[in-house]
């Protein structure tokens, strides 16, 4: 799977105890990228974080949260984070969803080395 060197990053920030059909909003988002063949999604757990309400949630002892913040990021082509975008509209019911333009350097497996983006090529 090759993703261009000019590609779009998709962020998602939600939290912890957002659900999807009896799920984690994060991992069903994740599941769903996977359904669709997008080149790869990663979730980050935020130790700290606000949104709209300005409630904080944190992972300090004196104050436990289980509701901690979660964001979701995806890079691939902007025809398949387009592609995508319908499906996330209608699994999120709260959240922020960015998009920004990214300049992909390296994409290979462990193991592959040359190939779009090294260093080595010219590029």
């Amino acid at each position: 799977m090759q993703i261009p060197k000019d590609a779009v990053l998709l962020r998602v920030f939600t939290s912890e105890n957002s659900r999807h059909e009896n799920r984690p909003l994060y991992e069903a988002i994740v599941l769903k990228a996977r359904e669709m063949h997008l080149a790869g999604a990663t979730v980050l757990r935020g130790p700290l974080g606000f949104g709209k309400s300005s409630r904080l949630h944190t992972t300090k002892i004196l104050r436990l949260s289980l509701d901690l913040p979660m964001v979701i990021e995806i890079v691939d082509a902007r025809e398949k984070i387009d592609a995508f975008l319908p499906h996330l509209d209608r699994m999120m019911s709260s959240g922020l969803v960015t998009l920004e333009t990214v300049q992909v350097l390296h994409y290979r497996a462990e193991g592959e080395c040359g190939g779009q983006g090294d260093s080595s090529s010219g590029s």
